[in-house]
């Protein structure tokens, strides 16, 4: 038997320790330790340094409380590894073991190697007329990937996480590639890989935009899915979990250096901007039953996935991918948690946001907003200071979710991005629930002592169209996806404006425009948390793609050449506005929901109006026909004086004339999305005349006594 090149490889391993789990070193050797209830053996597969050559083999000794564990000695830093699992292969009792399958570490911190796609990463038999009740003894691994043990040590300095109040908080969703491949400032070697998060000229336009926290998508090591290989594409998104603890080897500018994102995220954080990551654990990328066996499924296929009580061959779907893992095991909880902790830790992230998390949160019955992942995750004494988004649905019974997650959370509001659109594009009846939205949503997060941020307010987000798009095409254009233009949304609340895509015409340009900026002032003046997708600043267009998860290339990357553009400069420049009044006016994003209290003779906390000043009757609320809708929040100092924001909102196609509510003030205006080159500056007599798919803020203070 060959032995590395850095120690002596011994007979057999020592019996080592339950805890932690993974890999770890110690300076004399390395522990090993992982979870599987129902294997009968588990095998330490050590493998020479390119990872192409299985140079030992060892039967790990102790099996203590469902964890095999064992101590190899001398071993080190970089050794390339992984599992083989010995068991009952019986997929109708939900078991899968086949020690023909190297399988990754689920507590990796490095990946060696993508998967080379073969038949043989497969349990079963593929072209077998007994499906996945055959057995295949290939050994697959050639063409698996393999574990590298790590250890973590970087000198961090004086860094410290900004700690952004929720209610200062703007978030800019983006992708750790497409960011950066096309920013020419940055170096071309760095463009598109974590190196490039740190470097200046990202910082300072996130600066500029009033950004305060740069929330990534999956960044861990995924698999590419074999269809989306075979037809020449990728999975550009990475909601495909190959590894929950090891950064994807693609955006590394040097292969396994780690550290590039650890710079990165202090970058960051010397500028005052949080980093926050989006996780996927509801599934992994094993896929249904007639997946691949990579790690989970080897090791204990029973144990990490929910299977279906009546027939425990087949996986629980509830997210679409094929599996659902079972956050219902404490293990499986372990895992998630012990994930989070390394990045909240070893990479100082500031926050997370749960894809599907309503599949983290489902028990036995169903859904339970006092699930015990919740429990564990509002209770650790690190994680539950960072911050914490859920996306609230699944595809599983009683998956929407909206409002209904545990104190601690926010939410991605969809609610909040449909009722935009539909107001802004001229819906009929969608000013009623306009007036939700900019009231926090209130109706879906007032209890249990939520505040405001919990809502996540967006109009735009990875999944679905851009900004851009939403005003520029009626119909999804997914062509390129290869899935005859089946996949995506089928309901956007988009408008084209009288072409559909890209046109010349200055009037359908000018209301494009508009109708953009008025949404963004919405999103800035409703209360709650604004997200901006990345290069929505700037006009980025995916073609009407509202579904580019496997486009990595220009659909998906941000064109900083058109942010250099006079249009996407002063697009930019508005969006910039809007973070800055945020930030002056306290009421645009208010800590507490309003309920109409007065706050002195006249004025209430929130009240509405109708152009006329008047406030909307229900026969008012319910004409349909009506675009026009006045918000006015106010407080109350301490020297009596009562500050007020007026948002001023038209989504019909003429000016309308406002009355200003009394009490009598002078008003100012803030900003006008109708004409962004006006400045600040007093409001003339008692009304205001908004124009054609505009929004306005006005702000005022008076004296009480």
């Amino acid at each position: 038997m060959s032995e590395p090149a850095n120690f002596a490889l011994p007979d057999r391993l020592e019996a080592g320790a339950p805890y932690p789990l993974g890999a770890t070193p110690d300076g004399l050797g390395v522990n090993f330790a992982v979870y599987s209830a129902h294997a009968t053996a588990i095998d330490l597969c050590v493998f020479d340094p390119a990872g192409k050559r299985e140079i030992a083999r060892y039967a790990l000794p102790e099996h203590t409380d469902e964890i095999w564990h064992g101590y190899l000695p001398q071993a080190g830093p970089g050794l390339v590894y992984g599992f083989r699992a010995h068991g009952a292969y019986a997929p109708e009792r939900g078991h899968r073991f086949n020690a023909h399958k190297l399988l990754l570490d689920p507590y990796a911190k490095r990946i060696l190697g993508q998967a080379r796609w073969t038949d043989a990463l497969h349990g079963y038999r593929v072209h077998s007329s007994r499906g996945d009740l055959s057995f295949d003894r290939r050994d697959s691994a050639p063409a698996a990937p393999k574990s590298v043990v790590v250890a973590d040590a970087f000198d961090w300095g004086d860094d410290r996480a900004p700690a952004t109040p929720w209610d200062q908080t703007v978030i800019y969703e983006a992708h750790a590639k497409g960011l950066t491949r096309l920013m020419s400032e940055v170096p071309a070697p760095l463009r598109g890989t974590f190196a490039a998060l740190g470097h200046p000229a990202l910082i300072d336009h996130l600066k500029s935009l009033g950004v305060t926290a740069l929330q990534l998508l999956p960044i861990h090591a995924i698999l590419q899915d074999r269809f989306l290989h075979e037809k020449g594409l990728v999975n550009y998104w990475g909601y495909n979990t190959l590894s929950y603890f090891a950064p994807e080897p693609r955006y590394m500018a040097r292969p396994g250096n780690g550290d590039e994102l650890r710079v990165a995220i202090r970058r960051l954080h010397a500028a005052g901007i949080e980093v926050i990551l989006d996780m996927v654990y509801n599934h992994t990328c094993e896929g249904g039953e007639r997946g691949p066996t990579l790690c989970w499924r080897g090791l204990d296929h029973a144990g990490y996935y929910r299977l279906q009580a009546d027939n425990r061959r087949h996986c629980v779907n509830d997210t679409g991918t094929g599996n659902t893992v079972d956050a219902s095991n404490p293990h499986v909880i372990r895992m998630i948690m012990d994930s989070l902790r390394h990045w909240a830790t070893s990479y100082r992230v500031d926050g997370f946001r749960f894809d599907l998390s309503v599949t983290l949160g489902r028990e036995t019955h169903g859904f339970d907003p006092g699930a015990g992942f919740f429990d564990a995750l509002r209770q650790d004494p690190v994680l539950a200071r960072t911050k914490l988004i859920a996306e609230p649905w699944d595809i599983g019974p009683g998956g929407y979710q909206l409002g209904r997650h545990p104190p601690g959370f926010a939410e991605w509001n969809d609610r909040f991005r449909d009722g935009v659109r539909r107001y802004w594009r001229g819906d009929e009846g969608a000013r009623r629930d306009l007036a939700a939205r900019l009231a926090g949503s209130a109706d879906l997060f007032d209890h249990r002592g939520r505040r405001p941020w919990a809502s996540v307010n967006y109009v735009a987000s990875h999944d679905g169209y851009t900004l851009a798009d939403a005003v520029s095409y009626e119909r999804r254009h997914n062509e390129a996806n290869g899935e005859g233009n089946r996949d995506g949304h089928a309901a956007n609340y988009s408008r084209n404006w009288g072409v559909e895509g890209p046109t010349d015409d200055p009037a359908i340009r000018e209301t494009r425009g508009r109708v953009a900026r008025a949404m963004l002032t919405t999103v800035f003046s409703a209360l709650g948390t604004p997200m901006l997708l990345a290069g929505d600043e700037f006009g980025r267009s995916q073609s009407g793609n509202n579904n580019a998860y496997a486009q990595d290339n220009e659909i998906s990357w941000l064109d900083w050449a058109q942010a250099d553009a006079p249009e996407g400069r002063a697009l930019a420049e508005f969006v910039a506005r809007l973070a800055r009044l945020r930030l002056e006016h306290p009421l645009l994003r208010y800590s507490r929901f309003l309920h109409g209290a007065e706050v002195a003779p006249g004025v209430r906390d929130v009240e509405w109006f109708d152009e006329t000043g008047a406030t909307p009757t229900p026969d008012h609320w319910n004409d349909h026909g009506h675009f026009a809708l006045a918000m006015r929040r106010a407080s109350k100092g301490e020297d009596g004086a009562v500050t007020m924001i007026l948002f001023l909102a038209n989504a019909s196609s003429l000016s309308v004339d406002f009355h200003l509510p009394p009490p009598e003030a002078n008003w100012r205006l803030l900003v006008d999305s109708a004409c962004p080159e006006r400045e600040e500056g007093p409001v003339a007599g008692g009304s205001f005349t908004l124009d054609a798919h505009g929004a306005a803020l006005l702000a005022a203070e008076i004296l009480v006594d």
